[in-house]
């Protein structure tokens, strides 16, 4: 009797592996046919053979299930190359759902059977297959633009091109992919993407790997560094900075916001100093002199400010900034001036002192002039000249400024 019984449980398994094997015939030829194709009932049979324990370790089993996926990508493709309305998102998601069945073939087909021996079977059409995806540009490329400009699916767009991403750097590729301007082209916009979608963690591992690409340089590195703010990850946001005054000296903005965020932090001597090394550096940046006589003066290093504005208005006769920086020094000095003036008590004594105080405002005067000469859109320095030609009694002059800056 319990002879017949396992005869009968044999027999019943022998069926049912014999039927999830014909499963995965099954789905390859729905999905091999040339005309009429049925993705639908080949993805039906495969999920079958999917969950069956007989065949789902079989790496036939999920090159069928991969190759489905492609087949129908395929054919959208070969209609809309000839100009035919498709389902973008359909073709798109086809891709998508393929992949990862091709990895997984990938990695099975190179197991090694009963004797040891690796005898790959699938790998070479898969290899093939997952090359399509990353060269034809209608595949990865396209539908992660489709998502990211016709749907405004954010984290679907970073999904396609992270794919496309990662196809190059498969060990199976061989380092036979370049990974060119395209490529990175994808990578920054991914990362691009994934700021926008507030998606941090990975916004900063694209840009962080985008460092190493000289591509849109100044870009990554700025994109990086509001990154890590908006983290309050200060450490890497300084350290950010600090790499794209090395690697960009040109550019000030990340030179002005280290030593703003050092000042914001009550480490200006810190900013001073760094910025001195700069200097030593690149000594001929008349804004990295501009921006030490802002710091010295904030320090009460009057005569090295005005050496520094000076030294600015040399190496740039057309920098409006330094003139105002100077006009200020004097301006600023008039003022103090103004307030011990305010505390003599004798009549004749003030007069004297009130004299010295207006030459001091004066001197003040030809350099918000010539801020305003150079960049007469500026309203503050029109108003700083405005309230000088006020208090030295310039009547024609402060009319003159008054209607320029009415007129603004």
């Amino acid at each position: 009797m319990k002879k017949i019984i396992l005869s009968l449980i044999l027999a019943i398994s022998f069926t049912f592996a014999f039927a999830q094997k014909a499963n995965v015939s099954k789905a390859k030829n729905k999905a091999l046919t040339e005309e009429n194709p049925d993705f639908a009932g080949a993805r039906e049979a495969i999920k079958l053979a999917l969950k069956d324990s007989t065949t789902n370790k079989l790496a036939e089993t999920y090159y069928v299930a991969g190759l489905i996926g492609y087949k129908e990508n395929d054919a959208f493709y070969k209609k809309q190359i000839i100009g035919q309305k498709i389902d973008t998102i359909a073709k798109g998601k086809a891709i998508l759902e393929s992949y990862p069945y091709l990895l997984t073939a990938l990695k099975m087909d190179s197991m090694p059977d009963a004797k040891g021996k690796i005898k790959p079977k699938y790998t070479k059409e898969i290899k093939a297959m997952i090359t399509d995806y990353y060269k034809i540009q209608l595949n990865l490329y396209a539908y992660g633009a489709f998502l990211l400009q016709k749907k405004k699916d954010y984290p679907g767009a970073i999904n396609a091109w992270e794919v496309y991403l990662q196809i190059p750097k498969l060990p199976i590729m061989n380092k036979e992919l370049k990974m060119d301007s395209a490529y990175k082209l994808i990578k920054f916009y991914s990362a691009l993407t994934a700021v926008d979608a507030k998606l941090t963690t990975k916004a900063i591992s694209l840009l962080e790997d985008l460092k190493n690409d000289n591509y849109e340089t100044a870009d990554v590195y700025r994109y990086l560094a509001n990154t890590y703010m908006t983290q309050k990850d200060t450490v890497n946001y300084v350290k950010t900075l600090k790499e794209g005054v090395q690697k960009l000296p040109a550019d000030t903005w990340f030179l002005l916001n280290l030593i703003n965020h050092y000042i914001y932090s009550g480490k200006t001597k810190d900013a001073l100093v760094y910025l001195n090394t700069v200097i030593e550096k690149d000594p001929k940046s008349a804004q990295y002199r501009f921006v030490k006589g802002n710091i010295d003066e904030s320090l009460g290093n009057i005569d090295e400010a005005l050496a520094s504005f000076d030294k600015a208005i040399e190496l740039d006769p057309n920098l409006a900034d330094a003139y105002a920086g100077k006009g200020r020094l004097y301006y600023n000095k008039a003022v103090k001036m103004s307030e011990e003036a305010n505390k003599i008590k004798d009549n004749k004594l003030y007069n004297a002192e009130s004299k010295k105080v207006d030459a001091a405002f004066k001197e003040s005067v030809p350099y918000f002039k010539k801020a305003t000469e150079l960049n007469p859109k500026d309203r503050d320095y029109k108003m700083t000249l405005k309230t000088l030609y006020y208090r030295l009694k310039m009547d024609a002059d402060f009319e003159a400024i008054k209607k320029e800056i009415d007129a603004m």
